[in-house]
């Protein structure tokens, strides 16, 4: 383990604008934000909090295992070594009771090359693949991928919280005949941890229309809710594993994306067999910083993990108390993730606004459009930063709305 809690500085500035960061690259020529200044309303600087990456460095244990990797000076072709091999082992075992076979692991390059995978792997062409929406965008996007159609049912909302609507998802089930299920759990973007109840029924559901679930945990690591406990799909019972893809990756919960490596959990031989043929020929392998990063991620920053639930929990309350303040603005609990999920729609209807994605925007916030998500209306907001930044980002948020 790598010290006490206060050994991490989740405040500390770290320049990212004009450097190769995605998110901070769609605003680069308004100004540098990363830096520890503040530009006043009205200027044209945008605090991006939009694509799901945090503003923190890596762990100090993956940071100092790539160091390591590179000093040896050789990059040939690598394979999964034992050690990282027994590094999702153990980390299944030891957070979610969880044993598994080896032979169960599909290497994968990033989760999102695990969704499409999945579609390839399941069903035939003109298939229907049933996801719930409002949804991370991906899900929407890799069944046509794949020549898929895409089934889908919405999420309803009441003063608790998101929830399924399961009669209508049984419903659609029945008439689209969809042998795929594209689950997101921990929920992005609405935040939830669906509960054990809540998973068998998914279960049932998937056992009633003879369908495989693809199951996206990769926020698994960041539970936020201390009333809340991630329960992998898959162990529920050998049943539901034999029908399910468990996808996971250290990339959220330990920021590094950019790394790309993930992996599959495939139990049934047959099902896995399909997964790896769809593989063949497009999928290339992890590559090996990637593999070295996972294996101290996965066995070598517990504490670091516990510093940074207690970080983003500090950044969560501020953002719900800003959400509060302002008129015409909702969000539900988040019980997991570092994103918020907004309901924007009675503020853009009182003020005549077709886009509150693009409204923010004018006014110093990028985040992303809930209609990529499969919901006009909402945005989503990445608290996964410093706080300075983030209270700057909500003092804008206060005055968009006030005006």
């Amino acid at each position: 383990m790598w010290g006490s809690h206060m050994s991490f500085d989740f405040d500390a500035v770290i320049e990212r604008a004009h450097t190769d960061s995605v998110k901070w690259a769609r605003y680069a020529g308004d100004g540098d934000m990363s830096r520890d200044t503040v530009p006043v309303l009205g200027d044209r600087d945008i605090i991006p909090l939009w694509v799901a990456d945090m503003d923190f460095a890596a762990p100090p244990a993956v940071l100092t295992a790539l160091r390591r990797r590179i000093e040896h000076g050789v990059f040939g072709y690598n394979q999964p070594t034992a050690g990282q091999i027994d590094a999702v082992v153990g980390y299944l075992a030891r957070k979610f009771e969880w044993s598994i076979d080896p032979e169960w692991i599909v290497w994968l390059p990033g989760l999102v090359s695990g969704l499409n995978v999945a579609c390839r792997a399941v069903g035939d062409a003109g298939d229907a693949v049933f996801t719930a929406t409002p949804i991370y965008p991906p899900f929407l996007s890799a069944p046509a991928f794949s020549g898929r159609r895409v089934a889908s049912a919405p999420l309803v909302c009441d003063s608790a919280g998101w929830l399924w609507d399961f009669p209508t998802v049984d419903a659609v089930l029945r008439t689209s005949r969809a042998k795929l299920l594209l689950l997101c759990h921990p929920h992005n973007p609405t935040g939830r941890v669906w509960n054990e109840d809540e998973l068998w029924q998914i279960a049932l559901l998937a056992e009633k229309h003879d369908m495989v679930v693809c199951s996206d945990e990769i926020h698994n690591g960041l539970v936020l809710s201390p009333s809340r406990r991630h329960r992998l799909l898959a162990t529920l019972s050998p049943e539901i594993a034999a029908r399910s893809i468990t996808l996971l990756a250290p990339s959220k919960t330990f920021n590094i994306p950019g790394l790309g490596c993930a992996f599959a959990i495939i139990p049934d031989s047959r099902l896995r067999q399909r997964f790896r043929d769809a593989m063949h020929g497009i999928v290339p392998h992890v590559n090996a910083l990637g593999m070295v990063a996972t294996e101290a991620a996965l066995t070598s920053c517990d504490d670091w993990q516990a510093a940074l639930l207690d970080y983003l929990r500090g950044n969560l309350r501020a953002v719900e108390r800003a959400v509060a303040a302002a008129p015409g603005l909702d969000m539900r609990p988040v019980e997991a993730t570092y994103l918020a999920w907004i309901d924007a729609r009675q503020f853009a209807a009182e003020h005549g606004i077709d886009n509150p994605s693009r409204y923010f925007e004018q006014h110093g916030l990028g985040l992303s459009d809930g209609a990529d998500f499969g919901a006009p209306g909402f945005v989503r907001l990445n608290f996964g930063t410093r706080r300075a930044l983030l209270e700057a980002a909500l003092a804008r948020l206060r005055q968009a709305t006030s005006r």
